[in-house]
């Protein structure tokens, strides 16, 4: 090692290390700054994807509360390594073992469809990577999210403990029974297809509360459907535009 005449070999190790962390730590700054960058561009392509369906999903803009928290949360942080460039795509993109991570604008629309509030208890089903259950946690009191995927449900829990999101709790298990032992719940998130609006799911609904869920057949365009229980505990659906998501699986 080389070293200006006069300084030990330690003072100049030590100088030659922290300069790389410096240069690391600016690497780390200008990466943060480029992410929100690009999370700031998603968020004006959501809102142009809301614009341009208006007519399907009856508004022309989503909650401000939903499109801040899309414009924080960082997508690349529950996407493969191999896929962080792609991570602020308005796209799905694979997560492994036949499952995705959802397009941001269905993200934003599922998540303002359900109304929620700070107090709200959620029960999401298919927790996939753990974005949408990161978006939630930041809108309601509780979020509580089932995967049936024993390693997804798995690094979903670590990654969601690791940023920070403590007040989501994952379950491997068949999401079509719900999750009885902290029912009843404001809201109900779905994120696969189902053929038919799971009875449990119902059940488990509180009056007054929504369920945003797909329907349709398996590998084919369902309709993304909204269903309300009113006090009575009668239920009224509606269907607010086609989409593709995964198949719902399990012994059901």
């Amino acid at each position: 090692m080389s070293c200006v005449g006069g300084l030990s070999a330690g003072f100049c190790r030590g100088s030659i290390l922290g300069a790389l962390g410096l240069i690391f730590a600016v690497s780390l700054a200008d990466a943060a700054e480029d992410y929100q960058v690009l999370r700031e561009r998603l968020v004006a392509e959501i809102s142009q994807d809301v614009s341009d369906t208006r007519y399907y999903i009856g508004k022309s803009t989503l909650d401000e509360r939903v499109m801040r928290v899309i414009g924080m949360v960082g997508r690349h942080r529950f996407v493969p390594p191999g896929l962080q460039a792609s991570a602020y795509e308005n796209r799905p993109l694979p997560i492994g073992y036949g499952q995705t991570i959802s397009q941001p604008y269905i993200v934003a629309l599922m998540t303002d469809l359900l109304e929620p509030e700070a107090g709200d208890v959620v029960l999401e089903i298919g927790t996939g990577s753990g974005y949408q259950a990161a978006i939630l946690s930041r809108l309601v009191s509780r979020v509580y999210t089932i995967e049936i995927v024993p390693e997804l449900a798995n690094s979903a829990a670590t990654r969601l403990k690791r940023l920070g999101f403590a007040n989501v709790e994952v379950k491997n298990a068949d999401g079509y029974y719900g999750w009885q032992e902290h029912a009843p719940f404001d809201a109900i998130m779905v994120t696969a297809a189902a053929s038919h609006i799971p009875p449990p799911l119902v059940q488990q609904l509180k009056p007054g509360g929504i369920m945003i869920i797909p329907v349709g057949a398996s590998f084919q365009t369902q309709q993304l459907t909204l269903v309300k229980k009113n006090l009575d505990g009668e239920l009224t659906t509606r269907q607010i535009l086609p989409v593709a998501f995964v198949p719902f699986t399990g012994e059901h």
